[in-house]
């Protein structure tokens, strides 16, 4: 998918910036956003040359505002009006957990520039992303309680890993709207921003891992980090830590790493996501631990 209706997608020196795209409707989220944006992860993910992703909004008003939940030709954006007798039915996938998941899954660091509001799904799809900067004007709710309904895009799994049980808990048990100084405080931002300055933020961040790291070593690294953390002993941590020095001290970018170190000039790494992965990932998907 190349052409976009709800978001924009550009690239730029390295750097792919998403950008949630409904102005009429403060960004708010529905099934094209979801398959456009799944689609320009799977972009990402094929283009060697997108070193760091950043997500953000269109406007100063929005990140996103949730679902749009307005009938949509007749339709409910969402709810098919469908009864599905099993639980197991493809047709419960919640949607934001189809998002959050490939942006889980993806092999680039990605930084969300939040420049507004963001309130259910607009919050939840935060939380798979690796680092977050807030606007001084944004604002954050895990509203679900409030609506009668339940944390989505697996959230239950991000937000207590992010921010800790008791403030994922308070935030969920009040549903309540919160301010970026709040969202500073309780750990789910890295930082806040005026406005006007909130992307060129994103960008030198974006730069900074783009123009001195090894594409193939930060694949590895999201993964390992995100991963690893939930693993139930060190010992499956060390396992996968030792294939993956074993395989990357042996590689093309670890001799230009020492290289343009000792020679004082910027690296210039040979491997590529797209082909040079080591010859044991995906780990996660292996039927036995040895």
């Amino acid at each position: 998918m190349t052409d976009y209706t709800q978001i924009r997608y550009d690239v730029e020196d390295g750097v792919a910036t998403i950008t949630l795209h409904r102005p009429d409707k403060m960004n708010a989220f529905t099934n094209i956003m979801m398959d456009e944006m799944i689609a320009a992860f799977d972009a990402i993910d094929a283009d060697d040359a997108v070193r760091a992703v950043i997500v953000t909004g269109h406007g100063d008003r929005a990140f996103c505002a949730g679902a749009d939940l307005t009938p949509a030709d007749g339709k409910q954006v969402f709810a098919s009006g469908d009864t599905v007798p099993d639980l197991s039915d493809s047709r419960v996938r919640d949607g934001g957990g189809m998002l959050t998941l490939r942006i889980y899954q993806c092999k680039k660091p990605v930084i969300g520039a939040i420049n507004g509001a963001a309130v259910g799904i607009g919050v939840t799809m935060q939380l798979a992303m690796d680092i977050r900067l807030a606007s001084e004007t944004a604002r954050f709710g895990f509203v679900f309680a409030r609506r009668g309904i339940v944390p989505e895009a697996a959230s239950s799994w991000f937000l207590p890993r992010l921010v800790g049980m008791q403030q994922a808990l308070e935030w969920c048990y009040t549903g309540r709207i919160f301010d970026a100084q709040e969202a500073l405080a309780g750990g789910l931002v890295r930082s806040v921003h005026p406005a006007d300055q909130l992307l060129a933020e994103a960008r030198k961040l974006a730069r900074e891992i783009a123009d001195n790291t090894a594409p193939v070593s930060i694949a590895l690294t999201r993964q390992m980090l995100w991963r690893n953390a939930a693993m139930p002993h060190p010992m499956d941590a060390h396992r996968i830590d030792s294939r993956a020095i074993y395989r990357r001290s042996r590689s093309g970018d670890a001799k230009e790493g020492i290289a343009s170190f000792l020679e004082k000039r910027p690296p210039a790494y040979p491997d590529k996501v797209s082909a040079d992965m080591p010859d044991f990932f995906p780990w996660w998907e292996e039927p036995v631990y040895k």
